[in-house]
């Protein structure tokens, strides 16, 4: 244990020193730092910076709705086919009822509808009747499946609009927890955010009279939509066809541009989308058609040649802001259900920097009592752990920035915990070098057998106190995760300090200057 090869010596050395380079954007003003350096820093979480939090809710049963929706119009169509005769086909809410007329094949139609959708269960009554509903298992996994997906989308819209590092995390079976901070607009990230920006061209129904479906008379196979109003005109409403030309699903980018001075929104399709916009516009040329974002129509121009390339332009009544806004909710995708926001915090930068400087001090005090400690109980060797314990403080906040794990205010909390807890090996090592001393053993002796009997010690103290940390982040969430996380990070650096860097100061102190007695 007394001896140190030069490999070992300059590998302590080497972690320290790039955990200070690591750390070294933390520490000071990042116009003084070379370019060749490292430049990530530590995040700072929502209390200590300020910015929004969001509780959203999912609209589980306009999902299951949907998906049941389009099993609907499937049984219409294959029924057909098939040739089986029916009278009617309605849905109520997750189930779907039909009705075979008495001359139908009901082993037929069994067999064709039983091939729609595995996940749903099929029930044919003797007298024609049909039950369609979602199995429990198909249900749950939708709901996760429409959870994992919205929290997808929501974390690529946020992430586009500049905010470092958000938090967002399922709370519950149908709610998400969104953390942002540092932002100043939460009203904009709160539109980004609950916008299904579900994208559908389709075309307008010139031959209807929209002033006839106002009165409660809609066509058959079209929808009565409102449509954006232009500058200061209030919108009107348009008739346009259910069925769908093109989805929003074949996008593969949009981004904002400006045609004529005009904010507008170029978008590109997949080839799939490119082929069906074409031979849509193609079939079309002189006839309206509609752009409908969330069951509004935001542009209805008139189709003047058929568009075949797969690019697009849509023009409204846009500003640069709301373009920019439009080409982020395209590109990052259509939520699969509504999002309703059902509670909101916000955070202000004053009581983020109140936190800061509260943390700060108690930090400051911390170390100075734990140092003063460790200097009066164990003078120069007191001294060296306390050097470790610097070193542990700099390969804390190079590890965070590495990984870019966001400090909260029990963030800090850890990091105060970790002081106290990393001088504790060292407290130990140094008393059991004292408990050997008086037991006549001599100086070297001492060292070596402190040092390797309270190893295991040291070891199975630490390890408890990370499986704690451990099951604190996995079963906590934020401020707890944060506070798991750095004493976690802490610990493992202690042990590091404690056991590697103290040993190798205190051995070549011993090396330098060969004392007769320590530590008595």
């Amino acid at each position: 244990m007394i001896h140190f090869p030069r490999w070992k010596i300059l590998s302590i050395l080497g972690v320290c020193l790039v955990a200070l380079l690591i750390s070294l954007p933390n520490l000071v003003p990042s116009g003084d730092i070379p370019g060749w350096l490292p430049t990530r820093q530590v995040n700072l979480g929502l209390d200590l910076q300020g910015g929004s939090q969001l509780l959203m809710q999912i609209d589980m049963d306009s999902v299951l709705r949907e998906r049941m929706s389009s099993v609907a119009d499937s049984v219409r169509t294959e029924l057909r086919k098939a040739q089986v005769p029916y009278t009617d086909v309605v849905q109520e809410g997750t189930v779907i009822k039909a009705k075979l007329r008495p001359d139908a094949d009901r082993a037929k139609a069994r067999e064709v509808l039983a091939q729609i959708d595995p996940d749903v269960s099929l029930a044919v009554a003797d007298d024609g009747s049909v039950t369609m509903s979602r199995t429990p298992q198909s249900i749950q996994l939708q709901r996760d499946a429409a959870l994992k997906q919205s929290m997808e989308i929501i974390r690529r819209r946020v992430d586009e609009t500049g905010t470092k590092e958000p938090s967002i995390q399922q709370a519950g079976q149908d709610r998400i927890l969104i953390q942002l901070p540092g932002v100043r607009d939460p009203e904009r990230i709160k539109r980004l955010i609950g916008t299904t920006a579900k994208l559908t061209f389709r075309m307008v129904d010139s031959d209807a009279s929209p002033a006839d479906a106002t009165r409660g008379r809609v066509p058959i196979g079209d929808d009565l939509l409102p449509e954006e109003g232009r500058a200061g005109q209030p919108g009107t409403q348009i008739l346009v066809r259910k069925r769908v030309m093109v989805s929003g699903e074949t996008l593969v980018d949009a981004q904002p541009s400006f045609q004529d001075g005009q904010p507008v929104v170029s978008f590109r399709f997949d080839s799939t989308g490119a082929r069906r916009f074409g031979e849509a516009t193609t079939a079309n040329v002189g006839k309206p058609f509609a752009i409908v974002l969330d069951a509004k129509v935001i542009s209805a121009p008139v189709i003047r040649e058929p568009i075949t390339g797969g690019r697009g332009i849509i023009s409204g009544n846009f500003t640069t802001q709301s373009a920019s806004d439009l080409s982020l909710l395209l590109r990052a995708g259509a939520l699969p259900a509504p999002l309703t926001v059902i509670e909101e915090r916000t955070v202000g930068p004053d009581l983020g920097a109140d936190s800061i400087r509260a943390g700060s001090i108690a930090s400051v005090l911390g170390f100075i009592f734990v140092a003063a400690f460790m200097v009066v109980v164990y003078g120069r060797y007191g001294a060296m752990a306390d050097i470790a314990l610097i070193v542990n403080l700099v390969m804390i906040i190079a590890f965070m920035s590495l990984l870019q794990a966001t400090l909260t205010l029990p963030g800090i909390a850890g990091i105060v915990l970790t002081m106290g807890m990393s001088v504790d090996a060292n407290v130990l090592i140094f008393e059991r070098i004292r408990e050997e001393q008086r037991q006549g053993r001599s100086v070297i002796a001492s060292v070596d057998t402190g040092y390797s009997r309270a190893l295991t010690t040291i070891i199975d103290s630490n390890l408890t106190t990370l499986i704690a940390t451990f099951l604190l982040y996995l079963f906590g969430s934020g401020p707890v995760r944060g506070f798991a996380v750095t004493l976690s990070i802490g610990i493992l650096c202690s042990m590091f300090t404690a056991v590697m860097l103290t040993r190798l100061m205190m051995v070549s102190w011993l090396r330098r200057y060969r004392p007769k007695t320590i530590l008595v």
